[in-house]
């Protein structure tokens, strides 16, 4: 389906999120003298769109899906994922991150983002009304509107490279 356009800032700000964590995938193992470089990568990130993107949603999107039932455990894990991934970024962000433990970020952000693409977004257009979407959008376009485009060249540490 396609993603309706009240939903697709955050459909946008997830695809950026994405990419990073191919190039983690890619990347890893991480070496250890390039860590710092991925962690201040993700640490940009977090800054500049993850932390009004969590904000978004739990204080917009999650309790415009709590209306309906069937979401409501969705919801739930949504919201226990948002806080672990939080619990995460900070590590990151304090420069505590070990190779393995970047991976295992990227790969829990990865799951998290397909979830809320596939199954809540997804979901939420086939429930919501038109007009109820337009106004989730409104809100959205507002609660967005502190938050940058984190679409910065990686550094060259942090860019994907060919293949050895």
């Amino acid at each position: 389906m396609l993603r309706d356009k009240s939903l697709i800032p955050l459909s946008h700000q997830h695809q950026r999120a994405l990419a990073l964590c191919v190039r983690i995938e890619r990347a890893s193992p991480i070496p250890q003298n390039d860590i710092g470089a991925w962690e201040a990568e993700i640490a940009h990130l977090v800054e500049s769109e993850i932390l009004v993107h969590f904000a978004a949603e739990e204080q917009i999107v999650f309790p415009a899906a709590e209306k309906f039932e069937e979401l409501n455990a969705l919801v739930k894990q949504l919201i226990s994922e948002h806080n672990g991934l939080r619990t995460v970024f900070a590590k990151a962000q304090a420069g505590d991150l070990s190779s393995d433990e970047i991976l295992l970020l990227a790969r829990r952000l990865s799951t998290h983002i397909r979830t809320e693409e596939r199954q809540l977004f997804e979901r939420m257009q086939q429930l919501l009304s038109i007009e109820e979407l337009g106004i989730l959008g409104s809100k959205l376009q507002s609660a967005l509107k502190d938050s940058e485009e984190a679409c910065r060249l990686p550094s060259a540490t942090t860019r994907l490279r060919p293949a050895k």
